[in-house]
């Protein structure tokens, strides 16, 4: 017969290995924002020569900025999206939409321009979108996008450059 008292200490025990799990899980298929067999590679130093410091933690380190931060916000003109890394065409305008988070949002990219891997930082999966053509992070895409794909993805302003038409 299991008492009270060792119904709370295996409780306890529970919690304590759950916070001992938790940084592994949320590392545990986060993909390496260096990793190779990108067509645009450098080394982390070139990458830092490249670009400014907060293009370099979001792009290289898969940082995210603050929100409503980005100038690309209020991009309202014809033309396109690149990545701020290599220039790789990411997003038409036509696409962009006022999702209310804080971030440019689109609900669809160019074809071939981006890639997607799962992240688990949080602690729960997520899908992560990255350049294709240099593997820099953009941002995640999410399930609750307008119509006709559904589809939000929620990109940082400072990982692109906006090409007018």
């Amino acid at each position: 017969m299991i008492t009270i008292e060792q119904t709370d200490r295996r409780r306890m025990l529970a919690w304590l290995g759950l916070g001992v799990a938790m940084p592994v899980i949320a590392a545990c298929g986060s993909r390496d924002a260096e990793a190779k067999g990108f067509p645009v590679s450098y080394s982390e130093a070139e990458w830092r020569k490249r670009l400014t410091p907060a293009q370099f933690q979001i792009l290289r380190k898969e940082g995210t900025e603050r929100p409503y931060s980005s100038p690309l916000n209020e991009e309202k003109r014809k033309g396109t999206f690149v990545c701020a890394a290599d220039g790789n065409a990411l997003f038409s305008s036509a696409t962009k939409f006022e999702s209310g988070t804080g971030w440019p949002s689109f609900w669809k990219p160019l074809p071939g321009a981006i890639g997607t891997s799962r992240d688990f930082k949080l602690g729960y999966p997520r899908t992560e979108v990255h350049c294709a053509k240099c593997g820099g992070h953009l941002g995640h895409v999410f399930d609750d996008g307008p119509k006709p794909t559904g589809k939000r993805y929620c990109m940082n302003g400072d990982a692109m450059k906006f090409r007018p038409a």
